[in-house]
């Protein structure tokens, strides 16, 4: 059988066996098999016009949806961008960028074209566009109270091509070995997962010879990923777009779905309920920085992320500034009492103010 049959007959396999402790041990395997085709499989994709989009600005957001939901409208009413709209399907035919303000953050915004079942395999250029989205610091998902399933198939599309949203990389410690078979250790009990599932993933791979630390009760897909290392994982925002042509019905049921998605009207609502979702889901930090003797800056913060440290803001400032660092008074939530002298690994807050020593 070719490649894509072995493909298409484990993914039936998988589909029609039923779940149990019986046929656990079974189905990882045939889960490991199937990621191992499917890495083989697959192509980087051509390098289309208009595919590279160079980061810019303090983090990236993605507009992810299928055809004519909206994301042009919306792009054009966040950012400084030019998107042509239209009412027929495909009418973004390359990545347009714009820049969103909201909280001194400037935010990279790219509209790409709307995405189709079967992106992952490359249907509809799939390729290219998911290499875009691949730099997302922020996956936002644009639908309509109409097409609120095709969330779903999105996501079932971003999970093949690696995408795991709103997750944390398992806690898996691998290293290869020259020889002396599977060193097994769990420091957590694993309910999800036996031993000899593991193993017999790690042999699949060609991990028979290795050293292998997990330390949290991990499925037999989340260690299939560590073992990979290729996902990107990335928090996500759903969008509901055009609800003011929906009726309460449907917008009810919408809500129950989708309970924490944002339900707009992107041609009659203010953009900055749009921007503040946004500025919230990438969950950005503003920090002010001070000099000896003067007062602290409070115009114009820094914008990192959520759990940067003093470190971060060093390299963030200048390259030499962590070679050069010493200590840090910090003033704020983060600080015990006001003026705390702090080291580099010391995890800020936000609206943080914070004074670098040199030596």
């Amino acid at each position: 059988m070719s490649r894509e049959e072995q493909i298409a007959e484990i993914e039936e396999e998988i589909r029609t066996t039923k779940y149990n402790k019986a046929t656990q041990h079974h189905i990882g395997l045939l889960k490991a098999k199937l990621a191992r085709l499917r890495t083989a499989s697959s192509g980087s994709g051509r390098k289309g016009s208009g595919y590279s989009v160079r980061k810019s600005g303090d983090a990236t957001v993605v507009l992810v949806g299928f055809p004519s939901v909206g994301k042009s409208t919306i792009l054009n009413k966040i950012t400084n961008a030019d998107s042509k709209i239209a009412d027929y399907d495909f009418t973004t035919l390359t990545v347009i960028p714009g820049t969103m303000e909201y909280n001194h953050a400037r935010v990279q915004v790219l509209d790409i074209p709307g995405l189709i079942e079967g992106a992952a395999s490359g249907a509809g250029m799939g390729k290219e566009v998911l290499s875009v989205v691949r730099s997302a610091d922020l996956i936002v998902f644009i639908t309509t109270a109409v097409t609120y399933a095709e969330v779903e198939v999105l996501g079932a599309e971003l999970y093949k091509a690696g995408f795991r949203l709103d997750e944390t990389p398992p806690n898996v410690r691998i290293r290869r070995r020259e020889r002396g078979g599977i060193d097994f250790a769990a420091t957590v009990k694993l309910s999800k997962m036996d031993r000899k599932t593991a193993e017999g993933i790690l042999r699949e791979f060609s991990l028979d010879n290795s050293a292998i630390v997990i330390r949290q009760d991990i499925t037999a897909d989340e260690l299939i990923d560590a073992i990979q290392g290729n996902c990107v994982y990335v928090p996500s925002l759903i969008v509901v777009n055009k609800c003011d042509a929906a009726g309460r019905q449907q917008l009810s049921v919408v809500r129950k779905v989708y309970p924490g998605a944002l339900l707009i009207s992107a041609i009659n609502d203010n953009p900055e309920k749009i921007k503040k979702a946004i500025y919230d889901g990438l969950k950005l930090i503003r920090i002010y920085l001070k000099e000896a003797g003067k007062k602290a800056d409070t115009e114009i913060p820094l914008i990192a992320r959520e759990g940067s440290t003093i470190a971060d803001v060093c390299v963030r400032l200048h390259k030499d500034f962590l070679r050069k660092f010493k200590s840090a008074k910090v003033w704020g939530r983060s600080a015990r009492f006001p003026g705390q002298l702090l080291h580099e690994k010391h995890v800020l807050q936000d609206k943080d103010v914070v004074q670098i020593n040199f030596k």
